[in-house]
């Protein structure tokens, strides 16, 4: 089931930037993901804004393949860098409807 990597990320200590964005797309390929988007282009359509520097969304097949990614030791560096130079949310989400009304969603269990 494909699921997708949301990375919510407030810079703190931009250091680890430049050698995270050079780097990290290509370990996440390793584990079949594929960035759909990694951007600071952030627009708040509804409710109060937040303080995001950028927002990362990446799509892996299957939820085993986006924790060998966040787990991995050829992540674990950058994961660090990164921990240490912002605060970030990382978020997994499927490919399910929870009302199960949209017919080209699964529905979720």
């Amino acid at each position: 089931m494909t699921v997708y990597l949301i990375a919510e990320v407030t810079v703190t200590d931009p250091a680890w930037v430049a050698d995270y964005a050079a780097k990290v797309h290509d370990i996440a390929a390793t584990f079949n993901g594929r960035y759909l988007s990694r951007s600071g282009n952030i627009e708040t359509l509804e409710g109060e804004k937040t303080n995001e520097t950028l927002i990362a969304v990446i799509t892996f097949p299957s939820r085993e393949d986006a924790l060998a990614f966040a787990n991995s030791p050829e992540y674990a560096p950058f994961a660090k860098a990164r921990q240490a130079g912002s605060v970030s949310h990382f978020r997994l989400i499927d490919d399910t409807d929870i009302a199960g009304a949209i017919p080209y969603l699964g529905k979720a269990g």
